[in-house]
């Protein structure tokens, strides 16, 4: 798999599946318009905090990765743009086949490795199994469970989790 930035003719791709009911079942944001993703995918290669990409198999596009950087918690005088806020989405098709893990790794390891970030997190339905499982596999561990704290359009009030991992642990484990 090659995780790359993205092209105009990605985002026309992306159009076809992003708004798909089975794509954005477990989405929070369920919908964005066709203008919205071209501006925001065109924006990622001139932006100093989005490295969202592309996820390509055999020159298809087969999911993207979304890896925003953040500025950690706490009191003031703390180093920003420390963290990162990661996600994907697997391109129908492409589902099962470890393509959201290795989307999820590939993405922490540049978060870790390339850009020195010093802590990773993500979020999701604690209902949505295949999500956790694609951040455990990834090397993240839950860290929080709320309980009825996400709304889900079909569903009601679920539980959410959120995953993390920290730089010196992560590396550590995953060292070569």
């Amino acid at each position: 798999m090659l995780l790359r930035d993205p092209t105009p003719a990605d985002v026309d791709v992306i159009a076809t599946f992003r708004n798909l009911p089975d794509v954005n079942r477990w989405l929070i944001v369920t919908h964005e318009s066709t203008d919205e993703l071209r501006r925001r995918w065109l924006s990622v290669t001139s932006s100093d905090t989005d490295f969202s990409c592309i996820a390509e198999i055999n020159g298809e596009l087969a999911g993207i990765g979304f890896l925003e950087i953040e500025d950690g918690s706490g009191q003031p005088g703390k180093p920003r743009g420390t963290d990162a806020g990661i996600g994907y989405i697997v391109r129908p098709g492409h589902q099962g086949g470890g393509v959201g893990s290795a989307i999820a790794l590939g993405i922490t390891q540049a978060a870790f490795v390339d850009l020195g970030l010093r802590r990773v997190t993500a979020g999701c339905f604690a209902d949505n199994a295949a999500s956790w499982r694609i951040l455990e596999k990834a090397g993240l561990e839950r860290e929080q469970h709320g309980r009825g704290d996400s709304w889900h359009a079909e569903l009601g009030w679920i539980d959410g989790y959120t995953y993390s991992a920290l730089a010196k642990d992560w590396l550590a484990e995953h060292a070569h």
